[in-house]
């Protein structure tokens, strides 16, 4: 390990490759709050966040366990849950007096058609206002779940119950 007067060590989340400083340096600075997606093993979570000097603040969160509210019966990780989450999430910020804001997908790799993604498309299409491209969004078979419902046998009414949760979740909106 480098050692001297002029060696700086690296903030304690860079060393553990939990933050990218530079991107959140530029997220931090835009003038909209952030719609936070993270993804684990078993759930997605959206959250609403501004930055303040004490530190971040969560106005808004949905998590996919939530879901089940709802009468959603699939798994809650997967791409149609994702997609849901969006879609709850806005709907929660809409009522918070929130309509705009830009993604933070954190560390997930950017890959077209992902989770992250699924999650601003529900978003979107609840009426939040996100900055995005076109390339990057599932397609709406993916959405809906008919790749899940195409190899599972016990899923085959998972296209049924997704537009159900959304009519559900859109219900919430007016």
């Amino acid at each position: 390990m480098a050692t001297g007067p002029r060696y700086l060590v690296a903030f304690r989340r860079r060393r553990e490759g939990r933050t990218d400083y530079y991107q959140r340096t530029k997220l931090v600075v835009a003038d909209a709050p952030r719609m936070v997606v993270r993804r684990t093993n078993r759930h997605v979570i959206v959250q609403l966040v501004t930055a303040e000097m004490d530190g971040d603040k969560t106005l808004v969160s949905a998590n996919s366990a939530e879901l089940e509210k709802y009468g959603y019966t699939g798994a809650t990780a997967n791409t149609p849950a994702a997609y849901l989450t969006g879609m709850l999430f806005a709907a929660k910020a809409k009522k918070a007096g929130q309509d705009r804001a830009i993604l933070d997908i954190g560390l997930a790799r950017a890959t077209p058609g992902a989770r992250v993604f699924a999650a601003l498309k529900g978003a979107v299409d609840a009426g939040l206002e996100i900055p995005y491209g076109e390339s990057i969004l599932p397609t709406e078979d993916r959405l809906k779940g008919e790749h899940i419902a195409a190899y599972n046998d016990k899923a085959k009414d998972i296209v049924k119950n997704v537009e159900q949760v959304a009519a559900a979740i859109k219900k919430e909106l007016v």
